[in-house]
């Protein structure tokens, strides 16, 4: 996310909703035995347009959760909503990880598997066609999902750039 146009947000003024993208069991074995931890991959977001991922480490799967919700809410960016999806057709790529998101019309619904929905729902898009291709890492694949999503560019911003109304910006 080392992209120059990335709007960063502070969490301290807004109400987040956390959801467990996955968990996972971690064994380490010595020769007192075997050693369980856990790792937790929680995206937190306001449902309007902010949205992070954290991960968490921890001996116990609740401490795995809150210490990935504390490490999502210090990794939030802003991304650009209109009406519900997204502005343009957008790919994001981590790894090898590549996913490909598409707005839709109002009452399409999220299309969206596993990893790639929590984010999407998180950041509060109600309408959008995606598909992940590649690596279904859920890791992978929702920093790819954050990177499609950080990429995008609002039209309203676009309009003042390019010095045109925003009808022309559509229909070009």
């Amino acid at each position: 996310m080392a992209n120059a146009n990335v709007k960063r947000v502070k969490s301290s003024e807004i109400e987040f909703k956390d959801r467990l993208v996955s968990i996972q069991r971690v064994t380490k074995v010595t020769k007192g035995g075997r050693t369980f931890s856990f790792s937790a991959i929680v995206v937190v977001g306001n449902e309007n347009g902010v949205v992070g991922y954290g991960l968490g480490k921890a001996k116990e799967v609740t401490a795995a959760i809150a210490k990935g919700i504390d490490d999502a809410k210090k990794n939030l960016v802003k991304v650009p909503i209109l009406k519900g999806t997204i502005p343009h057709q957008q790919e994001g790529k981590y790894s090898g990880a590549l996913v490909f998101l598409k707005p839709a019309a109002p009452g399409t619904g999220v299309i969206a598997g596993g990893a790639m929905r929590a984010v999407l729902e998180s950041v509060g898009v109600t309408d959008v066609l995606a598909k992940s291709k590649g690596s279904s890492n859920p890791h992978s694949v929702v920093k790819a999902t954050i990177n499609a999503l950080v990429k995008l560019r609002d039209p309203y911003t676009i309009a003042q750039l390019r010095g045109i109304d925003m009808q022309r910006v559509f229909n070009g």
